[in-house]
């Protein structure tokens, strides 16, 4: 018995959900900005974000291109372009997810998914001119992060746009 890829079949009607390397820290938050579970970890070595992608199913994104020879799993992609936006077209092309953009659902921080938090309940937990001018926010049950529509959230929603557009 010789040594054998870790083979398993993946779901085309499930979620899709990745797992980072250190080296795709900047696409993970924009995958997160986006509405996609992607787990992210600066300080995991390799060994550790493979065996996360392996238990939780989750596809593996790196730039290493020895880390899918040094490891034997079959749900692997070797990102290939280099600045964070044209690593998330990449992504967003290759496994083809335009249409399943959530736009600010996720705490880009720590990958949670955002719950609605009522204005009154945000109090204290924003600049005070926040509350003035803003209704709607969103709290990430995992972190406390509170999240608020400002000026960003055009320029992500522009990205996410773009994204859709054939190229």
């Amino acid at each position: 018995m010789g040594l054998e890829p870790r083979v398993r079949q993946v779901d085309p009607d499930a979620e899709r959900t990745f797992a980072a390397d250190a080296m795709l820290g900047r696409l993970a938050r924009w995958l997160r900005l986006l509405g996609f579970d992607c787990a992210y970890d600066a300080a995991a070595s390799d060994a550790d974000i493979v065996r996360l992608a392996w238990d939780e199913r989750r596809t593996l994104l790196t730039r290493d291109q020895r880390l899918p020879e040094e490891w034997w799993l079959s749900d692997i992609y070797l990102v290939r372009s280099e600045g964070a936006r044209a690593q998330l077209a990449e992504v967003v092309e290759h496994f083809q997810l335009a249409g399943a953009v959530r736009v600010l659902t996720r705490c880009s921080h720590c990958n949670g998914r955002l719950r609605p938090l009522a204005r009154d309940a945000a109090a204290g937990r924003v600049p005070p001119r926040v509350l003035e001018i803003r209704d709607a926010f969103a709290e990430c049950p995992d972190c406390g992060r509170v999240y608020w529509e400002g000026t960003h959230a055009g320029r992500i929603r522009a990205v996410a746009a773009a994204l859709g557009e054939p190229a």
